[in-house]
């Protein structure tokens, strides 16, 4: 069973825009659906249950382009996702590495197929919001 999933987009703007816009959390209700709102320390997410508040670690190294981000459940678990900003000349590559959330294993497989979707959108709106 696949438990993670792999996402790049092409963004038309330069490396340093794209990093810093995505490096800051506040910044992510901007372009996720899943984020209701972020800070450097927690984050509420929207989940079809409601709102859920989260303890949210974001990792980043400019040098590499790496933004990973570790948010820890009420229950403990953390969930992971990693990040990639790469150059490409006067444009950047975005790569998104999306990991299964915590959880039984058989809710995995369809959380993760309509997080899969999910993030499809949000690349796409990172197009849309760094590329103008």
């Amino acid at each position: 069973m696949k438990n993670f999933d792999i996402q790049n987009t092409l963004i038309n703007a330069d490396f340093q825009k794209v990093f810093d816009y995505i490096a800051d959390p506040t910044n992510l209700p901007k372009w996720t659906k899943a984020f209701a709102s972020a800070d450097s320390k927690k984050a509420v997410l929207s989940t079809p249950n409601g709102q859920l508040e989260v303890g949210l670690e974001v990792k980043t190294s400019k040098e590499l382009g790496v933004i990973d981000w570790h948010m820890t459940m009420p229950d403990g678990s953390i969930a992971s996702a990693y990040s990639r900003v790469t150059p490409n000349g006067k444009a950047s590559v975005y790569t998104f590495v999306l990991m299964a959330p915590p959880g039984p294993i058989e809710e995995v497989e369809g959380t993760l197929k309509q997080q899969m979707g999910m993030l499809q959108e949000e690349l796409q709106n990172l197009q849309k919001i760094l590329g103008e």
